[in-house]
């Protein structure tokens, strides 16, 4: 049944608990995006791509 709500955030059997990990947010005209827990920090960050070569010796066209 909660599959079928469109909702951020189902209480059953309670009401208005939240924890800072949980991320929630809008569906629809209330909003899009999520705050709080590792959902909330991603809309802050952009990938990158990063290379760490640990080996010691010459790297690509210098090897030979």
């Amino acid at each position: 049944m909660i599959k079928e709500i469109r909702a951020g955030i189902t209480w059953i059997n309670c009401y208005n608990p939240t924890f800072n990990e949980a991320p929630w947010g809008g569906y629809k005209m209330s909003g899009i995006g999520r705050e709080l827990g590792e959902d909330g920090l991603l809309e802050y960050q952009e990938t990158k791509q990063i290379n760490i070569n640990l080996n010691p010796g010459p790297v690509g066209w210098y090897e030979h």
